[in-house]
């Protein structure tokens, strides 16, 4: 499935730096003044995740195929982007084809490197950028609100629906809290996705702190950790600095590096596992000796819809599926030992699919 999570912030906290690192590549010009990135620029990467390369090992797979999530650059917002101050309009559309957004936010100080509002204030930074969005959303909902109201007085059963929903957001926004506090209830998800509100979607803060700080954290960042927790947001430490270096690396040197300056990993797998499970996104797979390969789908899915994120004639023509648990792969040392040991199933159309499910399915051509 599709997944694009747009990385969004002030001028000069790091956006495009974090974005080559993710990507690898040079796309996204990393300057010191604002506005330097006008086209969003976007770029697929792999979904770190160390289950893979233990079942192609146990398999003997010849190809390992991770699952992959895409990022969008989008330029630095600033106060008045609601309004259309620094090219904002063109920036908040670009926001909205987002499904989640990684907010990166300043939490280090240089002097050689400029900050758009002259202070180094992570709360107020994210406090500029939530309002301009909620700005944005305000203004969109309250466009829609007369003519919702007039098809309401006709007893328009889907328009009184709407304008119900239209307006518990209204409360919210003018109290200055994000649209994704609503509470919105099961047979409302679907209407409310189609609003296409900013702060409807789901947020992740991404801490840019100094490189001595990139394995735990500093005063600002803790403040940002904690505004995330009253939130129910997430947010994740990493120097963005010290990813560009490791990016640029040839695999070998890569742990060596990390080791030198103290961090079990790079900062930016903790960044793309945390917006993998932004929207509630498992992974299952499928396991062979040409290749094994991870899928994303969201929790919940059924196995037939499971099978159709591979091809849709699997979903169309689906009997059942063969199903290993990835402990159970792991420790009975692949299908044929699991099924030995009785750890082997054959699940049916109303199964939900777990993380680490081992699948191979059975379908009618």
């Amino acid at each position: 499935m599709g997944f694009k999570c747009g990385i969004v912030g002030l001028p000069n906290v790091g956006k495009s730096t974090l974005f080559n690192a993710l990507t690898q590549t040079a796309a996204a010009q990393a300057a010191n003044y604002p506005f330097c990135t006008i086209e969003p620029n976007v770029g697929d990467v792999a979904v770190p995740d160390e289950r893979l390369a233990t079942l192609a090992r146990i398999a003997t797979s010849k190809e390992i195929i991770p699952t992959r999530l895409t990022f969008v650059d989008i330029a630095g917002l600033v106060r008045g982007a609601s309004k259309g101050e620094g090219l904002g309009n063109q920036f908040l559309a670009n926001i909205r084809e987002c499904d989640a957004i990684a907010h990166v936010v300043r939490c280090f100080e240089d002097s050689d490197i400029t900050h758009v509002e002259g202070k180094i204030d992570p709360i107020a930074d994210i406090e500029i950028i939530e309002t301009e969005l909620m700005l944005a959303d305000l203004d969109s909902l309250e466009k829609r609100v007369p003519a919702l109201e007039k098809r309401a007085k006709q007893n328009d059963k889907d328009a009184k629906e709407q304008l119900d929903l239209l307006s518990r957001c209204l409360v919210l926004l003018r109290d200055g809290k994000p649209a994704r506090l609503v509470e919105v209830k099961p047979d409302e998800r679907k209407l409310f996705s189609t609003l296409g509100l900013l702060t409807s979607k789901p947020v992740l803060y991404v801490c840019n702190v100094e490189e001595a700080s990139a394995d735990k954290g500093n005063h600002f960042s803790e403040l940002v950790a904690g505004r995330a927790k009253e939130e129910g947001a997430v947010s994740v430490v990493v120097s963005a600095k010290i990813e560009s270096e490791i990016a640029v690396l040839p695999p070998g040197e890569q742990a060596d590096y990390l080791e030198a300056v103290g961090l079990a990993e790079p900062g930016l797998n903790r960044v793309i596992r945390a917006g993998y499970g932004l929207l509630g996104l498992i992974t299952y797979f499928t396991v062979g000796p040409k290749e094994a390969r991870a899928w994303t789908i969201e929790t919940g899915t059924r196995a037939p819809q499971a099978a159709g994120v591979i091809h849709t004639d699997f979903e169309k023509g689906f009997i059942r599926a063969e199903t290993v648990a990835y402990d159970d792969y792991v420790t009975h040392k692949g299908e044929a030992g699991a099924r030995e040991a009785g750890k082997f199933r054959l699940e049916g159309k109303d199964y939900l699919v777990a993380d680490g499910d081992v699948l191979h399915f059975r379908f009618a051509n």
